[in-house]
């Protein structure tokens, strides 16, 4: 009998160790930093392939996605020097950019041309995604409005934004064909919204933990579970947002000296990878590993 007990504790004991080995394996490591060049905050974050991409007022630097080596920029001729939102298409193999003050988008040819197109928005676009149609999914401040566009600038469709949603920054299209929109807004908040623009769920203060009120809500990611993260400037965090269980969390993620007003984000869940942008302090892209959501 006891060596019946002792075989029981000792199966217990190994689940235990492979569960904690599982549990602190899947905690997103801080892996690499790509550091400022010139204390210049980082407005977009985004990657395609070995690529990415670092926007910073209106310059895009590109850099390796294996060695974190420099590459090159991308020049936009008249970009300006409020661009807030980026995204990249690996259907289209092009890159877009917002331009906030000209209301217009930037369609950058990735294919080795660098070829740009552009066209007009409503006013003051800011956060850039592209959908499960692989279309351009454009926020607009001002207008309160979402807008969706083909690769070459064709208008499909316009949502208006109904009542309870304002000051707008960014919105992905979910695998249900809603979508989940930032409002940068403090007391902040995260919504999401059906086609017709009427608000379906809000996120504000999580009932499951102590995070308190959401302040200014930027850019956001969602994984292929329609799970969201949240970049939260003014609290300088990442919020994680379970769907399913409606519980709101605060994303652990370790760096000397936290993390400095992050607008920019980007979750390559091909590689399990988080890319965090700083707007403020070293202005860094704080690359993370390991991300499980």
């Amino acid at each position: 009998m006891c060596n019946s007990l002792w075989s029981t504790f000792d199966t217990l004991l190994r689940h235990a160790v492979c569960v904690l080995t599982a549990v602190k394996s899947s905690v997103p490591t801080l892996t690499h930093v790509i550091p400022s060049q010139g204390r210049t905050g980082v407005y977009a974050v985004t990657s395609l392939d070995d690529d990415v991409f670092v926007l910073r007022f209106n310059s895009v630097e590109v850099y390796d996605a294996k060695t974190f080596t420099f590459q090159r920029h991308i020049a936009v001729a008249g970009l300006g020097s409020h661009t807030h939102g980026m995204t990249a298409c690996a259907r289209h193999m092009c890159l877009y950019l917002s331009n906030y003050y000209n209301a217009t988008v930037h369609r950058v040819e990735l294919s080795g041309s660098n070829a740009v197109k552009k066209w007009s928005v409503a006013n003051r676009p800011r956060g850039l995604s592209v959908n499960i149609v692989h279309n351009l999914v454009v926020v607009c401040r001002d207008a309160n409005k979402i807008q969706e566009y083909t690769t070459h600038g064709s208008l499909v469709r316009e949502i208006c934004l109904q009542a309870g949603v304002t000051n707008p920054w960014h919105a992905i299209q979910l695998s249900t064909g809603d979508y989940v929109v930032s409002q940068w807004t403090s007391p902040g908040v995260v919504s999401v919204v059906g086609v017709d623009g009427q608000v379906v769920h809000r996120y504000r203060q999580s009932q499951t933990s102590d995070i308190g009120q959401m302040k200014c809500p930027a850019s956001l990611a969602v994984t292929k579970n329609n799970n969201i993260l949240v970049a939260e400037e003014d609290k300088n965090r990442i919020l994680s947002i379970n769907r399913s269980t409606d519980s709101v969390q605060e994303l652990a993620l370790s760096v000397d000296g936290g993390i400095r007003w992050p607008r920019a984000l980007c979750l390559d869940e091909s590689r399990g990878r988080l890319y965090v942008g700083e707007l403020d302090g070293q202005c860094r892209v704080l690359v993370f590993d390991g991300v499980r959501l």
